[in-house]
């Protein structure tokens, strides 16, 4: 099922990763010397994908500036191929009507045959006004021949140009995709370490962005697509879905659906790192198979309150956030989160 919400915005993405790797993140148990070395790395490669990305966006739309701009010549070509075909027209035109009215004599021989004064004047100014023309189209063509070469020079150019521009885009590109993978796996590197520790790093302290919230209820996720849902069968678990898969990118930040306080911070098991919220009402939410928390045991959070980051730890097959309401902090009191959240105004 795909949701409409899903509209990737890699600079949103990259800048919320960015606040979340920047702070350093608390002292815990089992946390392995030197990993705030290995953080400051990750930082790095998000601020450098960061960059590229805004060099990407702004080279893009010169692009775009540079492909119309030579698409325009292209037309102004068509136009004066069409022109000059016209002036070649009108060419043999004059030649033809030249030919038929002088009956092949040169002009010099036909004012020597005049008759009478009267018919040598008429001689001569038809031969003046024929050169005239014959002139003056012949001059046309050439003019218009050499802005035709000249604007073909041009087009070329633009097209040339053209053709670096997005071949240094491409290459902007590729940057930053490998960047962003390196950053990601080395931030679910950590992640992975902290489950075969079976020891929480700590909340990674950052400052929340200004939501503006004035809804109670929010999905756990900006942009996503749904994968698995509630319910649903497959080998990949014992028994029915127990939750709503979001396929989001590892490192994407996760927040709380509503306001509540966080009862249960865990870093091993089937779920990897998980964060668990109790809601006023008796209800839970689960976020599972995270990257990263953001969030203490305890900790009151409110509605949009980032709580951690997603990722792929635990028994995951590719990164997501494996979302849950339950009845009861444990698993196997279920429910089903797109009805649950529909209660509530949010549709997924």
């Amino acid at each position: 099922m795909r949701s409409p919400r899903r509209h990737p915005l890699l600079v949103p993405v990259l800048l919320c990763a960015l606040a979340v790797l920047a702070a350093q993140p608390t002292a815990a148990t089992g946390e392995a010397e030197g990993s705030g070395g290995v953080s400051a790395e990750v930082v790095r490669l998000y601020e450098e994908a960061s960059l590229a990305t805004q060099q990407y966006e702004a080279g893009r739309l010169e692009a775009e500036a540079q492909r119309g701009r030579a698409q325009r010549l292209e037309r102004l070509l068509e136009r004066e191929r069409e022109d000059i075909a016209v002036l070649n027209e009108d060419l043999g035109r004059i030649a033809r009507a030249q030919y038929r009215s002088g009956g092949g004599l040169p002009h010099t021989a036909q004012l020597m045959l005049a008759d009478s004064p009267e018919e040598l004047m008429r001689g001569q100014r038809a031969v003046w006004q024929a050169d005239l023309a014959v002139n003056n189209a012949i001059a046309k063509s050439r003019r218009a021949e050499a802005r035709l070469a000249a604007d073909e020079a041009k087009a070329a150019s633009a097209w040339q140009a053209l053709e670096r521009h997005n071949g240094e885009l491409a290459e902007i590109k590729r940057g930053i995709e490998q960047k962003l993978e390196e950053a990601q796996w080395t931030l679910q590197g950590q992640a992975d370490a902290s489950v075969a520790a079976g020891a929480c790093r700590g909340a990674v302290r950052l400052d929340q962005p200004r939501t503006g919230f004035t809804q109670p209820w929010v999905a756990p996720v900006e942009t996503y697509e749904l994968s698995a849902g509630f319910g649903s069968g497959g080998e990949r678990w014992a028994n029915r879905h127990t939750g709503q898969d979001f396929a989001v990118d590892i490192g994407t930040p996760v927040r709380s659906v509503g306001e509540g306080r966080v009862v249960k911070v865990s870093c091993g098991g089937p779920f990897g790192i998980e964060v668990v919220v109790g809601h006023p009402g008796g209800y839970y939410t689960q976020y599972a198979h995270l990257s990263a928390v953001t969030v203490d045991q305890g900790e009151r959070v409110a509605a949009g309150q980032w709580v951690g980051q997603s990722g792929t730890t635990g028994n995951s097959t590719g990164p997501h956030l494996h979302f849950e309401v339950r009845l009861t902090p444990q698993l196997g009191s279920g429910v089903d989160p797109q009805e649950w959240l529909a209660e509530r105004g949010v549709q997924l």
